[in-house]
């Protein structure tokens, strides 16, 4: 008999289903060896050597893996491709105490009968070097989790805790809410114009002013923008250029780790860890092709197949003389060997037992893939460039249409286009004004951060790899540093404050370069180009000594104690505000002794009367009092301003700390 080891059941029912009698598919339900959770489980001073424990919940399962490998002939290590696939054969060997002489490490890209007959067919030992560069990942994670909570335990809340590319997560959605609550936006204007030409009405709009071009924030004011109005209202217009041109908007790679997260999430609403849950489950059924990976490259079995489904089922504009083909921008191709696709493009949804939101996620990956072998879009682009002259001024307005004249690949991967079809005329055909339209706008801040644009720029900085998007985003929400509202993330308090005394204390860890560094050592390691121990010393020993310098030199006192001018109801000191792990909350000052605790109300009063209710007769003889409340809702959520107690009475509102403007008087 030989032994196939796998990590989960349905890779194993799958798997089955293709093999004879002679195998035995067993699954290991995951990792078998892991570093203890009760302690940092790594020996520093002898060269950072990991103690891995087999966990109680999977000792049964080890028991027995063992006892079916002692009598096999073969055992074959057929878990998943990549670092971490590879780190679980290696513990499996290790925990089974495996014959070295019979123990074979299998990889395939899809779980198909052809892909599983040529992976036995063409056996190789385990990649030490995969396995090294995932054991330094998950040191690294674990020195600077088990390093760095309970400092800040000490110095703000117990419960908190702090990871090496999560925080750094934080600290990107820390960033983007300071620019939008310091964004102060700049009033623009522009102009459009409704023509008629043939009997048919086309807007254009106002670029030029004397040959100048206009940058968008050119117009200011409504003023301005009123006297360009009136000096074109008494303009002659003609047709000064036009230029019809095809453009070919060329297919999408097939998916990505990344992209497959992120067009899920903006089409299908699926998080990052839901996607990958589900992407999971149809790579172990046999329906795709393995999630994980940097590669777009397709091979040419798949290919071919492709081409036949299209010759099929579509018209032959669709069938393309040879494949298209996409260049890996990912550093990491050479760790996963293909794109995410259906491992048969006959297969669709409708044909097979999958559930709702399976077959969401199946049917994005099919049409992605099958879309990227289709020819290009075409779309016939028109511009029609107008001057308006007058005595004073000329202007130039621009019109632009698009229509689709072969939808190519969008036959398939259906996105919005938005045609616009401008009149047929020529440069000679005269035009009639019939409207001026003056519009004002305004600069906005930058956009929170959804997952999808959060994952992008993850990437964008070589942050994580495809294996860690999900979580990264998942722990950041589960240790309450962020909220996710409308699909956008807001940090919370307490967020904020540990991304403050870890960028002001620990820069190294939230750098997103550092992190960057990094991950490429990552790489490294896997390619055996440096020593992987040597690099954990390389971050550890800078790391360990500030870390000592800062228990000494950070005072708990000066992070998280703030001033209120509530009095403690229980001995009469005052209260003050303290952090938790979910936020902040009043606490007496006379703790130890007095323990007295309140919720913080949404409004923090002040002791400056309303200058509002001063003002008015009836309410001057009692007048509220200014408390700091924050917007819940828009743009702008969690902005402070301060408003009069006596609200809706009284609709004062102040966007300064009256305390500090009392202060400067």
């Amino acid at each position: 008999m030989k032994l196939i080891i796998v990590e989960s059941p349905t890779k194993a029912k799958t798997i089955s289903s293709f093999l004879n009698k002679d195998y035995e598919i067993q699954s290991s339900y995951g990792h078998i060896r892991d570093l203890p959770k009760s302690k940092l489980g790594i020996d520093i001073e002898n060269n950072f050597e990991p103690q891995y424990i087999i966990p109680q919940k999977a000792k049964k399962t080890v028991n027995f893996l063992k006892k079916l490998a002692d009598k096999s002939e073969e055992i074959i290590l057929a878990t998943d491709e990549d670092r971490e696939g590879e780190a679980i054969a290696w513990h499996l060997s290790k925990a089974l105490n495996l014959d070295d002489s019979k123990t074979k490490r299998i990889v395939f890209h899809e779980i198909t009968k052809s892909a599983i007959e040529t992976a036995l067919q063409n056996p190789r030992k385990i990649d030490l070097n995969l396995v090294n560069a995932q054991q330094a990942r998950r040191i690294l994670d674990r020195l600077v989790g088990y390093k760095l909570s309970p400092f800040l335990w000490k110095k703000i809340t117990k419960g908190l805790s702090a990871g090496r590319v999560q925080s750094v997560a934080l600290r990107l959605i820390v960033e983007r809410e300071e620019e939008i609550k310091n964004f102060k936006p700049e009033e623009y204007w522009t102009i459009q114009a409704i023509f008629e030409a043939n009997q048919k009405k086309f807007e254009a709009e106002l670029i030029k002013k004397n040959n100048i071009i206009l940058n968008k924030l050119d117009i200011k004011n409504e003023n301005e923008a009123l006297e360009i109005k009136k000096d074109l209202e008494k303009s002659s217009f003609k047709i000064l250029n036009i230029e019809t041109k095809k453009i070919n908007k060329n297919p999408l790679p097939p998916f990505i780790t990344s992209t497959l997260q992120q067009v899920a999430s903006t089409r299908l609403k699926f998080s990052a860890k839901k996607t990958m849950f589900l992407a999971q489950e149809l790579y172990e059924r046999g329906l795709i092709t393995y999630m994980r990976t940097d590669s777009t490259n397709i091979s040419e079995e798949a290919l071919t197949k492709t081409f036949e489904w299209i010759k099929n089922n579509l018209p032959k504009e669709y069938l393309l003389s040879k494949p298209n083909k996409f260049k890996t921008k990912s550093k990491l191709a050479q760790e996963a060997h293909e794109a995410i696709r259906p491992t048969n493009p006959n297969i669709l949804s409708k044909n097979i037992n999958l559930g709702k939101d399976h077959q969401k996620l199946y049917d994005l990956i099919w049409s992605r893939f099958i879309a990227s072998q289709l020819p290009p879009a075409i779309f016939l682009n028109t511009k029609i460039e107008i001057l308006g002259e007058n005595k004073e001024n000329n202007y130039t307005l621009l019109s632009i249409g698009s229509i689709i004249e072969f939808d190519g690949f969008l036959k398939i991967w259906q996105t919005k286009t938005d045609e616009k079809i401008l009149p047929k005329i020529s440069k000679n055909d005269s035009i009639n004004l019939l409207n001026i339209k003056t519009i004002q706008h305004f600069t906005e801040p930058p956009p929170r951060y959804t997952e999808a644009s959060l994952i992008k720029i993850l990437e964008k900085y070589g942050i994580g790899r495809p294996s860690t998007y999900a979580p990264i985003i998942s722990i950041i929400q589960e240790r309450n540093y962020v909220n996710k509202e409308n699909n956008k993330f807001y940090p919370t308090e307490i967020g904020i404050l540990v991304n403050k005394v870890l960028t002001e204390n620990f820069p190294q860890i939230v750098d997103i370069n550092f992190t960057a560094q990094i991950e490429e050592k990552l790489d490294l390691i896997a390619e055996n180009k440096i020593n992987w121990k040597k690099t954990i010393q390389e971050f550890y020993e800078p790391f360990e000594k500030n870390l000592k310098e800062k228990y000494e030199s950070v005072k708990k006192e000066s992070l998280i104690a703030e001033k209120t001018n509530e009095i403690c109801e229980k001995c009469g000191k005052p209260m003050i505000i303290k952090f938790g792990k979910f936020g902040k909350f009043l606490a007496c000052s006379g703790f130890p002794e007095c323990k007295n605790t309140k919720k913080i109300e949404n409004a923090i009063k002040t002791n400056i009367q309303c200058p509002e209710c001063l003002k008015d007769e009836k309410r001057s003889q009692n007048p509220g009092f200014l408390v700091q409340r924050k917007i819940k809702k828009g743009k702008v959520k969690g902005k402070i301003f301060w408003g009069c107690s006596n609200y809706p009475g009284c609709n004062y509102v102040n966007w300064q700390n009256p305390e500090k403007l009392n202060n400067e008087e």
